[in-house]
Parts: C-alpha cells; sequence; structure tokens
C-alpha cells in the first residue's frame, strides 16, 4: 500500500492537484462539538442545509461507513498580485478570486473523477468523490490528512500553499497508509481577525457566519442589514480579506489550472454597467460561473449596496432608474443607494 500512495500522490500531481495527502474517516472526533456549538449560536443564518445534515457533517464515517480512507486534494487557485488594492476602486466591483472565472465545483470534481478512476483500475474497491456541496467536514478532513490547518479565519492553511486553494475529497473503501495531521503554525498572529471589515470573527477559529461578507453576498437572500451595508465597500460577491493578509501565502503556488485564472472582463468591473444587467444579461456574463447561482436580483442587491458606498455621484442616475425594479429587495438597495449619494 505505500508504492499505492506515492503513485497516487504523483497521478494526483498529474491531473492537476497540488497536494494529495491521506485520513481515516474517523480522524475528527472533535468535530460533531464544534458544530453543536456553531449551530447553537445560530451562526449558520439562513444556511438551514448545515443542521438538517448535521450528522453526517459532524461525522465523516456516517456519510458512508464502508470508507476506510479519504484522500484530501488541494488545487491552488492563488492570484498573481493583492486583491485588496481592487477595493480602493469605488465605482468598481469587487468579485472573490476564486470567482473570476469558471466555477470550480465543475473543475475539480473532473479530477476527482479522473483520479478515482485510476485508483479503481489500479487498485479496485470503491470510492465516492465530495467537493464543498456534500456534507463532509472538509476543512477538518484536511488537517487531519496533513494538507493544512485551520486557522484563526477556519480556512485551511498550508505551509506550502498559504491558503488560497480549493479542497476536494475522495473517499475509498481502500485501507490506505494515513498522513500525519497538521499542527496549528499561526501563533501569535492576528491579522486575518483584524482586518474583517464587519468583525465576522466572536474568537480565533469561530466565525460567524451572519456577519461575513461572503456570506452576506452569497448565501444570503433579502435585505441585508443595513448597520452592516457600509462595511460591504464594493464586494459585490464574496470577500477575500481574511485569505489575502495571511503571511502563509509567501509560499503559495500560482494557480496552475487557466480557467481558474482571473477572466479580463471581471477585474474591476464598472458598477454602472452591472447594475444595468436584467435576467438574461446575467446569465450571460455569468455563464460557467459561480456568481450565477446567486440569481440577478441578489447579485444586483450587492451592486448597489456598492453603488451606496462609492461616494461616486455619476452613478446615482442607474441607482435611480432601479427605485421602479421588480424586485423588492432590489428596490430597497436603490433606495439606499440613492440616500446615501444624495447625502454624503
Amino acid at each position: 500500500m505505500e508504492t499505492l500512495a506515492k503513485k497516487l500522490k504523483q497521478q494526483a500531481f498529474e491531473e492537476g492537484f497540488d497536494a494529495c495527502m491521506i485520513c481515516a474517516p474517523t480522524d475528527v472526533p472533535h468535530v460533531p462539538p464544534r458544530l453543536t456549538e456553531f449551530l447553537e449560536h445560530e451562526r449558520q443564518g439562513q444556511m438551514s442545509w448545515l443542521a438538517e445534515r448535521a450528522h453526517w457533517r459532524g461525522n465523516p464515517a456516517a456519510l458512508w461507513p464502508e470508507a476506510r480512507s479519504v484522500i484530501m486534494l488541494a488545487v491552488s487557485y492563488a492570484p498573481e498580485g493583492d486583491p485588496l488594492v481592487a477595493l480602493k476602486h469605488k465605482d468598481a466591483g469587487t468579485v472573490s478570486v476564486y470567482a473570476q472565472n469558471r466555477d470550480y465545483h465543475d473543475l475539480v470534481k473532473k479530477g476527482l473523477k479522473r483520479l478515482a478512476r485510476w485508483l479503481i483500475a489500479e487498485a479496485g474497491g470503491e470510492v465516492k468523490v465530495f467537493v464543498d456541496t456534500a456534507p463532509v467536514a472538509e476543512k477538518p478532513l484536511g488537517q487531519a490528512s496533513g494538507l493544512g490547518w485551520q486557522g484563526k479565519h477556519t480556512n485551511l492553511v498550508s505551509r506550502d500553499l498559504g491558503n488560497w486553494f480549493f479542497i476536494g475529497s475522495v473517499f475509498t473503501t481502500l485501507d490506505l497508509p494515513k498522513n500525519e495531521a497538521e499542527v496549528d503554525h499561526c501563533g501569535n498572529c492576528t491579522r486575518c481577525l483584524e482586518v474583517c471589515p464587519t468583525d465576522a470573527f466572536p474568537q480565533p477559529y469561530q466565525l460567524d457566519a451572519r456577519r461575513c461578507i461572503s456570506y452576506l453576498t452569497i448565501e444570503h437572500s433579502g435585505p441585508v442589514d443595513v448597520a452592516l451595508r457600509p462595511a460591504l465597500g464594493n464586494r459585490i460577491y464574496g470577500c477575500d480579506d481574511c485569505l489575502a493578509v495571511c503571511p502563509w501565502n509567501k509560499f503559495a503556488v500560482e494557480a496552475r489550472e487557466m480557467r481558474l485564472k482571473p477572466r479580463d472582463d471581471l477585474q474591476k468591473p464598472p458598477l454602472e454597467k452591472l447594475a444595468r444587467l436584467d435576467d438574461a444579461a446575467f446569465r450571460t456574463l455569468f455563464s460557467g460561473s459561480p456568481v450565477k447561482r446567486i440569481g440577478r436580483n441578489r447579485f444586483v442587491r450587492n451592486v448597489l449596496y456598492a453603488i451606496g458606498n462609492s461616494e461616486a455621484p455619476h452613478l446615482l442616475e442607474v441607482a435611480t432608474e432601479l427605485l421602479a425594479d421588480d424586485d423588492d429587495t432590489v428596490r430597497d438597495a436603490a433606495l439606499w443607494a440613492v440616500e446615501r449619494l444624495t447625502t454624503t
């Protein structure tokens, strides 16, 4: 099995993965109490599926009892420069680095399936592949496998990749050699906690999704709390602040997959143009993109919050136009933007 594990890791690199480590599905006994605490404080916000699937998410062994090993894989999407620079261009939108091109779910899952087929051909057994959308404790499993550790911002951090990487997993009935778990290397650093615009971390290693800009701009439906809107700045899909300031990014590996590199038209896109997207234009612009799943109305809501924060008088016209939008939440956001632009 040692030889198989070595060949597996070489094959993973050839399939486009930047790291491949192995653990057992029973290696994360600390997850259930942490998940219970998170849910008891209702920090999941509107993400009801976290509670509905808590049994599986808290216990990877329950997800597929026959599994004996979990192969954890990483794919780098590290940007070339500092993504926080875009926050200074207030009349343009900022899309999270991971969403500036193709949907990573599709790209990573295809790689996982290819690797899984190779493993079956090489050694037999059964496999299941997962990327993000399934109730899998990916980050704890990532730490248990040695892929990285969960930093104070709760994201996985690697000494070799920084924290700009996607995670995927292959569960298998094969009993493969396990790697040692990674230990915490955050030390006294608190940059990720201090940079958060909405103070979304009640404590180190804890996240309140209800205050997280990624949650608010992607998962949260309806109007965003008025008190939080100014802190959104020009972030119209996701937020990279806590990731971008991590000092371990000095070891980040630039993305090898071209379809994960940013599209030119999503580099500082003008808010005026984005605000005028109807449903058809929105779907066309974000075809194949993870942005598409939030829909036109939620996206334009985010754009209007950015317009309200822009301090750009020329955007008043488009905000005023949207006061008559068909969607209640868009109209509410337009009114807020108009009031901000006429009183500041």
